[in-house]
């Protein structure tokens, strides 16, 4: 049984409606050896998934998992448990996330069936211009530095989610956050990998020198870390709700933080701020129907990829064949073209999002593929219309509720810039601006940045499926090609994330990073056929970690998986058993 057929019969055995499959399997395995445990014994896959009645919590670091779904034990749903879950990630992952950064979100209501996303990005301060920027003698936009800042949504994206669709008081989800930043947390080994990448960032200020790194230095793989001053920052934000940290005290400290680096973000950008709750975007890949958030996000690439893979035969060769990974890597780079040239902020330009979602445009650009040949220099499509450091969190709850949430600093510690004596970073992701008027994604007052980072969600009948994959430029085209290995290669959920992947980080020319997983003979045809690999190691951050959840109705159960490339886990909730008895009142 060759490897394609192996992932069609392992997918069966949790897609709902493969009784009949289910039941071949169980008689041959006495009629032929055991088939099914063979099969798991030949896997290439390094986990299994997780696999349970209750919910599941998927992050980048496992204390942040645990946090979820204690969340998720103690009476709270999906959303509760993301919140916290993502509280504690700021603790210990504090490179790639904060209050400081912008956060997406979509989530699933299991009750009215519906999809809701939430757009909790920020914009550019309103006293920032591309003039000023000149005057100051910036020919491009500053990658880290208090003129990188824009103003961060996380904390307001955090606040709609629990008032529209909270369980549990909003106080409780922040108790483990405090407590690891009080009580400390040993470093985890790729969170520590980062955080000595950034110690020159982290020495460009007294303050962060002073809490982020210890005697001079990046702290060590299992050192305890403590941060009191940011427990003070959810301290406040429990007692007090997401108010005070765009009108009270932690909003006058990131004012004076700005000021004190003669920024532009102003007291008044802080209170005019608001989330915004969008419509997903859709399309549907050979019978699943595959979400993703509007611009000013990325998600459209995805869409828009797999939109021309669908017109290209990847799903009749292996997952590992070099024609089905050159066609990928080829409808790449023609998604990608179009999302430089005309994604923005849809409240400032036109985004010709149906046009670049359109099947008869997919199967335009999906002709000028050749099928042994990579092209080098790929150009965006004409329309008649005018025109990092992350973390990704799943969650499952017992009822189907979920949630598909992204949130970040965008670089690694982002602007670098701390807001001194509250414990975390400000973004740069105005260094996504473009100092071109001309350009769609022109900075602008008021106006936010494209975004990488991008939350996903698909179905297909009674299975649905929240999961995300991290990594800038990456998440698109990672997104992409996690639906081709479920769909076209017959993977579940831990194969399709763990499987070698390639990443395009820039938008010309043949070079394209590859694991070193992928075999070589399929290296060797990719080359012939023009594409200049850059091998990457078998399990590459730059190929960015993921987190999946997948509830199927039909059977009630929950599925959990997270990537090897993360430090992470997917953990389930904790069954009743497992719980501390009631306090009976005591005997008369």
């Amino acid at each position: 049984m060759n490897r394609r057929a192996n992932g069609k019969i392992f997918q069966a055995s949790f897609m709902p409606g493969h009784s009949t499959t289910l039941l071949l399997l169980a008689v041959g395995s006495t009629l032929i050896g055991c088939e099914f445990p063979l099969q798991a014994q030949q896997r290439s896959q390094a986990r299994s998934m997780v696999i349970t009645q209750r919910g599941i919590v998927a992050t980048s670091q496992t204390l942040a998992s645990q946090a979820g779904a204690a969340i998720l034990a103690r009476g709270g749903n999906a959303v509760d448990a993301a919140i916290a879950a993502n509280a504690v990630l700021t603790v210990v992952e504090p490179m790639s996330c904060g209050v400081g950064g912008d956060l997406f979100a979509i989530y699933y209501q299991a009750s009215s069936r519906k999809l809701y996303g939430l757009n909790a990005s920020g914009p550019a301060p309103l006293q920032m211009s591309i003039a000023k920027l000149k005057q100051l003698g910036y020919h491009t936009m500053p990658q880290d530095g208090i003129h990188s800042v824009t103003v961060p949504g996380c904390v307001d994206g955090w606040r709609k989610l629990h008032q529209r669709f909270g369980r549990l008081p909003w106080r409780m989800l922040f108790s483990p956050a405090r407590y690891y930043a009080l009580e400390g947390f040993p470093l985890t080994e790729i969170i520590q990998d980062h955080w000595r990448s950034s110690l020159a960032k982290l020495q460009s200020t007294d303050y962060a020198r002073r809490t982020f790194l210890f005697h001079g230095a990046p702290p060590e793989v299992g050192q305890v870390i403590r941060n009191p001053d940011l427990a003070k920052t959810f301290g406040l934000l429990a007692e007090q709700g997401g108010d005070v940290f765009y009108r009270g005290v932690i909003a006058r400290a990131i004012v004076d933080t700005s000021r004190k680096w003669n920024g532009f973000l102003q007291a008044e950008d802080l209170a005019k701020y608001s989330a915004e709750w969008v419509e997903p975007i859709q399309t549907n890949y050979r019978g699943w129907t595959v979400w993703e958030l509007p611009p000013n996000s990325q998600g459209v690439a995805a869409l828009a990829m797999l939109n021309i893979l669908e017109t290209l035969p990847v799903d009749q060769y292996p997952p590992e064949s070099p024609v089905s990974w050159h066609y990928k890597i080829e409808a790449q780079k023609l998604a990608y073209q179009d999302l430089k040239r005309y994604l923005a902020d849809p409240k400032f330009s036109t985004v010709p999002i149906a046009q670049m979602l359109s099947k008869s445009y997919a199967a335009e650009r999906a002709r000028s593929i050749q099928p042994e040949k990579a092209n080098c220099d790929p150009s965006p499509g004409r329309f008649t219309a005018g025109g990092g450091d992350t973390v990704y969190l799943a969650t499952v709850d017992q009822e189907g509720n979920m949630v598909s949430l992204i949130q970040s600093l965008y670089l690694s510690f982002g602007s670098g810039v701390a807001v001194e004596g509250f414990g975390f970073h400000l973004h740069n992701r105005a260094a996504l601006f473009e100092l071109d008027p001309d350009h769609p994604n022109a900075l602008a007052p008021g106006k936010r940045p494209f975004h990488t980072i991008i939350p996903a969600f698909m179905e297909k009948g009674s299975t649905k499926i929240a999961f995300g994959i991290m990594g800038g430029l990456n998440q698109a085209q990672a997104h992409a090609q996690f639906v081709s290995n479920l769909v076209d290669h017959g993977m579940n959920i831990q194969a399709a994330l763990e499987a070698p992947r390639f990443t395009k980080l820039n938008f010309g020319g043949c070079d394209v990073m590859v694991e070193a997983r992928l075999p070589e003979t399929t290296r060797r045809i990719l080359r012939e056929y023009g594409h200049l690999l850059e091998v990457q190691g078998d399990f590459s951050g730059w190929m960015g970690g993921g987190q999946v959840v997948l509830r199927d109705f039909e059977r009630g159960v929950n599925y959990g998986a997270s990537s090897p490339r993360k430090d992470g886990a997917a953990i389930p909730e904790a069954d009743p058993y497992f719980r501390p008895p009631s306090r009976r009142a005591p005997a008369k």
